[in-house]
């Protein structure tokens, strides 16, 4: 298919996932990708790239789930196994701090998923296009 010397990833995935962890272009690294806590730009601000393709859908919903669950289910049971506090206080504890980690985590994910696609020129992003850099 390609050979080592003639393939050249001009949207390196790991650069691609890092700006979009950082809400930032996947392109350019300097616009940021979000303009409200969810909604996506319909192109970066800084270098204009298009990112109205993009198609995160429930993806970052499912992946701070994820995050978030085998985050917080250890630290349940460590905290439960060690103090033995009453349900209404681990409800309290546990309850605010799922939320509020996950009120965090989601727009990172979305970022990070817009940088995927666009990253692996997923539908429609990028089609002959170079990356800026």
């Amino acid at each position: 298919m390609y050979s080592d010397e003639s393939f050249h990833d001009d949207r390196p995935l790991g650069r691609s996932i890092l700006r979009g962890l950082m809400c930032r272009c996947p392109a350019c690294g300097k616009g940021r990708v979000l303009h409200s806590y969810l909604k996506v730009r319909d192109a970066c601000p800084s270098c204009g790239e298009d990112l109205s393709h993009q198609r995160a859908d429930d993806g970052p919903a499912y992946l701070t789930i994820l995050i978030v669950g085998h985050l917080m289910i250890p630290l349940m049971a460590a905290y439960f196994i060690a103090f033995r506090p009453e349900p209404w206080q681990m409800i309290a504890l546990f309850g605010s701090g799922s939320i509020l980690l996950s009120a965090l985590l989601l727009p990172l994910m979305k970022g990070m998923l817009v940088g995927i696609q666009w990253s692996r020129r997923m539908h429609g992003f990028g089609e002959g296009e170079i990356a800026h850099d």
